[in-house]
C-alpha cells in the first residue's frame, strides 16, 4: 500500500463560490503513480467545504441561493459577538454564517480511484465550496492505494 500527499492552493474571488478542483485532483493522482485505491480531498479550513456535484452554472446558482436562504448573513451569530469581544476576526469581518454553512456541507470527500482515474460520472465534479471569500485556501489531497 502506498500513500501520496500533495497540497494545492485555490484562490476564491467572492463570498460564496464553488470552484471546480477536479483537474488539479486528477493531476495529483497522476503524480502519485497510484492506479487502484482512493483519494481523500480535505479542506483544513472551518469556513470552506469540499463537495461532489454537477458543474452546471444554473445549478451552482441554486446551491448559492439555497445556502444564503438556509444561513442568512444578516442573522445574529454568537460567534460574531465572541469575535467582536476578541477584536473581530483577523481580517475584521463577521463570519459566523460562513462556519454554519461549512458545517452543513462538510470538509472532505473520498472518491475511488480505478486504473489511475477518479470514479466520477461525467456529470460529477469536485468543488471547493468557499463560504468566506475572497481567500486563498490550501487543500490537502491524499491518494492511498497500489
Amino acid at each position: 500500500m502506498k500513500v501520496y500527499k500533495q497540497n494545492i492552493t485555490v484562490k476564491s474571488k467572492s463570498q460564496i463560490e464553488f470552484i471546480d478542483i477536479t483537474g488539479p485532483v486528477e493531476e495529483v493522482i497522476n503524480n502519485s503513480g497510484i492506479r487502484e485505491g482512493q483519494v481523500l480531498v480535505y479542506s483544513p479550513h472551518t469556513t470552506a467545504s469540499i463537495v461532489v456535484n454537477h458543474n452546471e452554472s444554473m445549478l451552482i446558482q441554486d446551491f448559492t441561493r439555497m445556502l444564503y436562504h438556509l444561513v442568512p448573513t444578516t442573522d445574529n451569530y454568537a460567534h460574531d459577538l465572541f469575535e467582536l469581544n476578541r477584536a473581530k476576526t483577523s481580517d475584521g469581518r463577521s463570519n459566523g454564517h460562513s462556519h454554519v454553512k461549512s458545517i452543513l456541507l462538510g470538509v472532505s470527500e473520498v472518491i475511488p480511484v480505478e486504473k489511475g482515474k477518479l470514479l466520477l460520472t461525467e456529470r460529477q465534479s469536485i468543488f471547493l465550496a468557499e463560504m468566506d471569500g475572497a481567500r486563498t485556501r490550501d487543500i490537502i489531497i491524499q491518494v492511498i492505494g497500489l
